[in-house]
């Protein structure tokens, strides 16, 4: 039987859940999730098999409207992720409908060359006669291939919608390993579940700017991993906030994501974490390398 393997772009507006459903099709956590809007930056590979398919899923920073240099290369990271690819994947919230985020996007699709599939996420949160409303409206505007509607938290829809990705995919040999399931390094996972664990635990407190930096790695002989890392703010009352009274917020974190990075090696690690405070953390260009993004005039 002939094998088949291809690129899927998962685009859409912040918060959309399309690192839910990239989790979700995988099988696995590939990629971070948190209430936040904007929580992805980089383009994320993550790897899906479905019989002899391999679905590599481009999962891409949210759309929006930029506003400065990381802004820039995040959206920026997006659209490269969709014209590189053989397919796109729309994901819209239901709930949040056609907003100015989603007339932008639906704007610049207008002349794209791939073939288009739209998920209607987050049914689970619309009555059906809204959610046919909404999948009329943008039917129309947008032509796609194929609409599915599906919850990607509760994995509604998603069996059928991966089927359909499987079908998609042209035929070829298998791009990556069968074992794999993200093209991001260690290195690159490990400070993501890192930021993860600050903005699902500081999302009320801490603003949007800050950021996760792996220093140093050690492998030790004893089978464990040593790990350091810096949390960049921009402010000094970011930095308290981060901290917490006594350090425990701050222990709080390592102690999680400590947790989240072994699990993810396979192995103990041992964690260090210390707060930097730098105005202009994102204007350094060793960071954008870091985390993927490329430098945004």
């Amino acid at each position: 039987m002939s094998t088949s393997a291809g690129f899927v772009a998962v685009i859409g507006a912040p918060n959309a859940g399309k690192s839910t459903l990239v989790n979700a099709l995988v099988g696995q956590k590939v990629a971070i999730v948190s209430p936040k809007a904007q929580t992805t930056r980089a383009r994320l590979m993550g790897i899906a098999i479905e019989g002899q398919a391999q679905i590599l899923l481009v999962d891409t920073p949210g759309i929006f409207e930029p506003r400065r240099r990381l802004d820039r290369a995040m959206v920026a990271a997006a659209w490269t992720g969709a014209q590189d690819a053989e397919l796109t994947l729309l994901v819209i919230d239901s709930a949040a409908g056609v907003n100015a985020d989603i007339g932008r996007i639906i704007d610049a699709l207008s002349d794209r060359k791939q073939s288009l599939f739209l998920a209607l996420n987050k049914i689970d949160l619309v009555k059906k006669a809204q959610l046919l409303a909404l999948s009329a409206t943008l039917t129309e505007r947008l032509n796609p291939d194929q609409v599915f509607m599906i919850s990607a938290s509760d994995g509604d829809g998603v069996a059928d919608l991966k089927l359909a990705l499987a079908d998609a995919m042209p035929e070829g040999p298998w791009l990556f390993p069968e074992e794999e399931v993200s093209d991001a390094t260690d290195r690159m996972i490990a400070a993501e579940l890192t930021r993860e664990q600050i903005v699902n635990q500081l999302h009320q407190e801490l603003p949007y700017a800050t950021a996760v930096e792996t220093e140093t790695w050690e492998d030790r002989p004893d089978g464990s991993t040593a790990i350091r890392q810096q949390i960049l703010v921009a402010r000094d009352s970011q930095k308290a906030i981060v901290i917490g009274k006594g350090g425990r917020r701050l222990k709080e974190i390592g102690a999680t994501a400590r947790g989240a990075i072994a699990e993810h090696l396979g192995r103990p690690v041992h964690l260090f974490l210390h707060v930097k405070v730098n105005p202009r953390w994102d204007e350094d260009r060793g960071l954008y390398r870091e985390i993927g993004l490329e430098w945004a005039d």
